[in-house]
This record gives C-alpha cells, sequence and structure tokens, in this order.
C-alpha cells in the first residue's frame, strides 16, 4: 500500500519576544482545505489566507471523461493577481489533449500577461473566460471557508476494512457515512483495501463522511496541493 505524506505548510513556531517578523508572518497564516462533487466533477480544494485576506489557493478537479486539471491562484492586496492550470481536456474526436493557462493582472484587474496552450498550440482567452477563472478562485476560497466554519475539511487516506489512515497519519479505526452510498460501493469498502477522498471530519476513534470525491484502487498515490506557481 503506497502512502504519500501530504506537505505542511505550517510546522510550529515559537512565541514570544524573540520571533522574528519572518515568523510573526507565518503564524498569521491560516490553511483551509475542502472540495465538492457536483455531477461529472470532483474537486479539491487547498485555501490560504493571512488574517482575513486571500493569499493563495489551488485546486484538482475531475470531470470524468472530459479531463482534468490542477490550478494555483494568487491574491495580492485583495486582489487575484496571478492563476496558472494545467490539465487535459476532451477536444473533439481528438480525445483528452493537453493545455495550460497563465494569467497576470494588474491593480486594476486587467490581465497583462495571458498564455493559452492548448495541443501545441498559443490561442487568445476571452474575456468571459478570464472572469469565469476569477470567479472560480473566488470559489475555492468561498467553499473552504464554509465548510470549515462546519467543522468540515478535505480528508485522503487508506481504508483496509477496519483502519483508515490518513495521508498525513492521522489513523481512525471506522468510517461513518452521511450519505447514502451505491450498493456496489459499499460492497467494495467492504471487500478490499481502498483509497478514499472526502470531505468529512475526524472524531476521536472514526471519520464521519459527509461527501465521498473519490474511490480508487489502493495503489492511488496521495494527491498533493498543485504547486505551480514559484513562491
Amino acid at each position: 500500500m503506497k502512502k504519500f505524506l501530504l506537505p505542511s505548510l505550517i510546522t510550529s513556531f515559537l512565541l514570544g519576544c524573540s520571533s522574528s517578523p519572518t515568523d510573526l508572518s507565518l503564524e498569521q497564516l491560516s490553511q483551509y482545505s475542502g472540495g465538492q462533487s457536483m455531477g461529472d466533477a470532483t474537486s479539491m480544494y487547498w485555501y490560504t489566507e493571512r488574517l482575513t485576506l486571500p493569499v493563495t489557493a489551488a485546486d484538482y478537479v475531475t470531470v470524468g471523461d472530459y479531463g482534468w486539471y490542477k490550478s494555483n491562484y494568487r491574491w495580492e492586496g485583495g486582489s487575484v493577481r496571478e492563476l496558472m492550470r494545467e490539465g487535459e481536456q476532451l477536444k473533439d474526436d481528438q480525445g483528452l489533449v493537453p493545455y495550460s493557462i497563465h494569467v497576470r493582472f494588474n491593480q486594476e484587474g486587467e490581465a497583462v500577461y495571458q498564455q493559452f496552450r492548448i495541443d501545441g498550440k498559443v490561442l487568445p482567452l476571452k474575456a468571459a473566460k478570464l472572469d469565469q477563472l476569477i470567479q472560480e478562485a473566488q470559489a475555492v476560497a468561498r467553499k473552504t471557508k464554509q465548510q470549515d466554519k462546519a467543522g468540515l475539511e478535505l480528508m485522503q487516506g487508506y481504508w483496509d476494512g477496519s483502519t483508515f489512515e490518513t495521508c498525513d497519519g492521522r489513523s481512525y479505526s471506522s468510517i461513518e457515512f452521511n450519505q447514502t452510498l451505491p450498493s456496489f460501493v459499499v460492497s467494495r469498502l467492504e471487500g478490499i483495501d481502498n483509497y478514499l477522498t472526502f470531505v468529512g471530519s475526524g472524531r476521536v476513534n472514526r471519520v464521519v463522511v459527509n461527501d465521498l470525491l473519490m474511490l480508487a484502487d489502493d495503489d492511488q498515490e496521495c494527491i498533493e496541493r498543485p504547486q505551480l506557481i514559484e513562491d
């Protein structure tokens, strides 16, 4: 069974007069995670803010046979200033083709740099698409904060029928589902080792699943927060 630890953006910091300005800045960071499943789309979200201002966000989205993508978003002064996306999308009868998007915005929200590549070709991005990308960044921030207030987070790990071990090393002895699952999913969970991704919460000795996002064989690697934009 493969297990990969998700990187932690914050470890521990010493409080007091000896703290450096860099330490104090890092201490003010808050991390959120979440996700949702809607139709064919399954989304995993990560979001970071400093005090009450957005700093960065990321998503990993699969859309069934239509493709997938992963994104990074960066804010400055409360506005989205940069975004990058990589993935594959269905194109006519060619099947899935690779594509990437990179956009930088100025203080007025104008796209001063943009690059859209699909299947090796460079194409312009329409204004409607740029607006959609900004809305998607804002949706990640909004959804993760909502789920955090409800006591929920993005969780992923491995279930062997008796123990659920998360990708960050936590262990629980049972799984409880707050949703109705198809019979084949129930049978699979009872019969073989599985990798699970879901929005839920960890209790003393069990995890509670509110929205099951992904169920795969136990050789599926844990999905890390995308890192496309250099710090």
